[in-house]
């Protein structure tokens, strides 16, 4: 088994925050979704309460 060197051990990191950062934006913005077209929600997930209302400020 080879040792990565540091470029790709760098590539790989910068990578997988890439598609963290996609993955985050894309859950965010279907969450927003969500909660627009189903008023009876709110309240029953602190979380995603939390996430739309910040949503909502930052618009």
């Amino acid at each position: 088994m080879e040792n990565p060197t540091t470029t790709e051990t760098v590539d790989e990191l910068d990578r997988v925050t890439a598609q963290r950062f996609s993955l985050r934006e894309r859950h965010a913005s279907a969450l927003a979704k969500l909660m627009e077209e189903r008023d009876d929600l709110r309240g029953t997930y602190a979380f995603a309460d939390l996430v739309d209302d910040s949503l909502r400020w930052s618009a």
